[in-house]
């Protein structure tokens, strides 16, 4: 086990790694940036380390700042948490060098898995179902074209470096694809650094499942079982839940033994996921493998009854896994959604602010970035929360997380609360009869949700005697 570890990163996932920290008696030490100055995540670490301005770049993914702050805290291990620089091959082969322990995959294994056409190679040779595609990345709309005729209509271009749906164009007729391959190249280059394409076919509303799997360095490697992460707004998971409902049991197995089959043709190491789309007919593909913990990791903690974080621990310091497959079991079902500082009122832009008033429901997990109150900067990711409900099945932890938005207050943000609290209404997501195109195609009501107006009435109550002749101007959750 490390005896201090560095947490590379911000908000609720350093506070959730620091609790399992916490538990097992390793100490650990808190970076933060000019905006998080005095931020929840920063206390009970044993040090804090200033590493920058408020900016990302020059804070937390400036690797010389965070690696120095490691050594300089006599650390012995860094976690990258998630975002950031988490699947960074560079700072994992970085933190080796510098006699550190990375809790995450090899580099190699990190820098594989984001290149899209090579991780497609692997995962075929492994014998894991790919979607007919390019064999080559290229820029070249010729080779594209040969491969798109190759295929067949509909197909989508995906940008090699990519990640998160970004820089993804579908293509459905031959007309389209010079523009497109244009286009998708451009935008490459610019966010990636790479123009590289692969063409791929297009699957029109999939199911998004995705797969939890372990590896340690003795060869081990186990899957926790499988989510489902269709509810999705351009491409951004927003709620997900374990187990995957109304998947047949033959898919379910054949979905586990390909992200197992996956992870050991890799050697992987550690805590990583394994995404599929699951078409019409039943049939499952690769997508990608995320080689760090995901943001939903707690719903397949509430299922196993696992600390995912505490097997990362143990494995990066060389520890076989802690259970073999045969006693890892799953009971009951487990749904999360994420809180958002957002406008759904206008395009879900991030809405930075300060959280005056804060509570969170009592009868559900919640990972905040803070307690009681606290502030969204307008530089990082506006998450603010995640709600998780269990029950012994899905309609007892719907019903749960349905109860718990209702009964967390905001006030100070505007949010995506009421969002939410709408989308766990909607007749196809109550029946868990989901798809990526869903959440992009539902529409909230107009009005408010009344739990959201009923706390801004509160927010305007409160705020008269300071300013009574002033209308209230802060906003609450959305």
């Amino acid at each position: 086990m490390p005896k201090r570890v560095l947490i590379a990163n911000r908000g609720e996932i350093a506070r959730r790694i620091a609790r399992t920290c916490r538990r097992l008696g390793v100490d650990h030490v808190a970076v933060y940036s000019e905006a998080d100055a005095g931020a929840d995540h920063l206390a009970g670490a044993v040090e804090t380390v200033h590493i920058g301005p408020p900016a990302a770049r020059e804070s937390y993914l400036d690797l010389d700042a965070v690696i120095d702050a490691a050594l300089r805290t006599d650390c012995d291990a860094v976690h990258p948490g998630y975002g950031f620089l988490s699947e960074n091959p560079e700072f994992a082969a970085r933190v080796t060098e510098a006699g550190l322990v990375y809790i995450g995959p090899a580099a190699a294994t990190i820098e594989a898995m984001g290149d899209k056409a090579r991780a497609r190679a692997l995962m075929a040779a492994a014998g894991v179902p790919v979607l007919p595609g390019s064999e080559h990345a290229t820029e070249s709309a010729d080779v594209l074209l040969a491969d798109a005729r190759r295929i067949g209509y509909p197909v989508i271009l995906k940008p090699v470096a990519g990640g998160g749906g970004k820089g993804m164009r579908v293509v459905r007729t031959e007309a389209e694809l010079p523009e497109a391959v244009e286009e998708a190249v451009r935008l490459g280059r610019a966010g990636f650094g790479d123009g590289r394409l692969l063409a791929e076919r297009y699957v029109a509303a999939p199911r998004h499942i995705e797969v939890q799997v372990f590896g340690d360095h003795h060869g081990n490697v186990v899957h926790l079982f499988e989510r489902e992460c269709s509810l999705q707004r351009r491409h951004q998971k927003i709620v997900e839940e374990a187990p995957a409902p109304h998947l047949p049991p033959t898919t379910r197995h054949a979905l586990l033994d390909a992200a197992v089959r996956g992870a050991t043709a890799l050697g992987y190491v550690g805590a990583g996921t394994f995404e599929f789309i699951l078409d019409g007919d039943g049939r499952f593909f690769f997508l990608e493998v995320n080689t760090r913990l995901q943001v939903e990791h707690p719903v397949t903690e509430e299922i196993t009854g696992l600390d995912l974080v505490e097997w990362q621990l143990r494995v990066a310091d060389g520890e076989p896994l802690p259970l073999p497959q045969w006693r890892i079991g799953a009971t009951g079902h487990a749904i999360e959604c994420r809180v958002y500082a957002e406008d759904p009122g206008h395009g879900f832009r991030p809405a930075p602010g300060h959280a005056e008033v804060v509570r969170w429901p009592a009868d559900v997990r919640v990972e905040a970035a803070f307690d009681e109150s606290g502030a969204v900067p307008g530089f990082y990711d506006p998450m603010v929360a995640k709600l998780i409900a269990a029950g012994p099945d899905r309609g007892a932890a719907l019903a749960r997380l349905r109860a718990a938005i209702d009964e967390t207050t905001l006030i100070g943000l505007t949010t995506n609360l009421g969002f939410l609290a709408e989308l766990l209404d909607e007749p196809r997501v109550v029946e868990g009869r989901v798809d990526t195109h869903l959440v992009d195609a539902f529409t909230a009501r107009p009005e408010p949700h009344f739990r959201d107006a009923q706390a801004l009435a509160c927010a305007a109550a409160m705020a008269v005697p300071a300013a009574a002749a002033s209308p209230w101007t802060g906003t609450l959750g959305a």
